[in-house]
């Protein structure tokens, strides 16, 4: 499958995209502005050390790059060129593997192309993730991609996924939003503020 060309070390049996429009609020209060676009993009990757406890997981955080280059593409193609202002990352391990197989696919080798691919991001990216089988929900976090004391982007994207996955599969997950929340008024830093050095204001 030409879409693989260049993963590697990952063997990719589907890919997922997702996106949300929200034009109002929970009780139908307008948007104060623009609407809230949301976006995901999840790989389902065979797991090769499912079954097993392997000591050394550093050949599958090596490969990673790759996949979060192929995330990014895969962004930057759904949003239409939309600018993202929050990022969150999630995986879900089918329940021959172990949590931490998944959790090799989210450190910074993985990331740092997908910050790449949005044009930079200083904050840490929220993470979660869980054991789980197809039909499994992710509550995917939130947070200002520069400045995590950005109250007003405190937020989540739920998803969940039809077929994957498999017991020796693992998904790999990103969510990304191109504003905060609709209305927010608890205060704190404000996005005109964001000086974007630390990764926290």
């Amino acid at each position: 499958m030409s879409e693989n060309k260049g993963l590697g070390a990952f063997k990719i049996r589907r890919w997922y995209s997702q996106i949300q429009e929200i034009c109002s609020g929970e009780t139908g209060a307008p948007a104060d502005g623009e609407p809230v676009f949301k976006y995901m993009v999840a790989a389902c990757v065979q797991n090769p050390y499912a079954g097993q406890y392997v000591q050394d997981l550093g050949e599958w955080i090596e490969a990673s790059p790759a996949l979060g280059v192929e995330i990014g593409r895969r962004l930057n193609e759904l949003t239409g060129g939309k600018a993202i202002e929050s990022y969150g990352k999630a995986i879900v391990v089918g329940i021959d593997g172990e949590y931490e197989h998944g959790n090799a696919l989210l450190t910074n080798p993985a990331a740092n192309p997908v910050r790449d691919a949005v044009g930079g991001g200083k904050s840490w990216v929220p993470s979660t993730g869980k054991r789980g089988g197809p039909g499994t929900t992710l509550d995917i976090p939130l947070a200002h991609k520069d400045a995590l004391y950005v109250r007003s982007h405190y937020d989540t994207m739920s998803v969940s996924f039809d077929d994957a996955p498999n017991r020796d599969e693992v998904i790999v997950c990103w969510a990304f939003a191109t504003r905060g929340r609709l209305n927010a008024r608890l205060g704190g830093l404000q996005v005109a503020d964001v000086r974007g050095e630390d990764g926290l204001v």
